[in-house]
């Protein structure tokens, strides 16, 4: 809905903040490209987390797949 309004609208609308999920400074919703973060470097930061599967959810293992490849059979 926000992408529909004009820049002059938008400098009326009240500016929502939230807490950024990587350093928890406030960071600015509306017209921020990096949000829900409050900078590029933060968002980067967690996209890196991601890269190396710093973040996990629980569960039980994985089976192996049936389709592997095992150079000893």
């Amino acid at each position: 809905m926000l992408e529909m309004l004009e820049e002059s609208q938008l400098q009326d609308l009240p500016m929502k903040q939230v807490k950024c999920p990587a350093c928890g400074k406030p960071a600015t919703y509306a017209g921020n490209p990096d949000r829900p973060f409050c900078s590029e470097r933060c968002r980067l930061l967690d996209l890196g987390q991601w890269a190396d599967e710093g973040y996990r959810i629980a569960g039980k293992p994985a089976a192996p797949e049936q389709n592997e490849y095992d150079p000893g059979e």
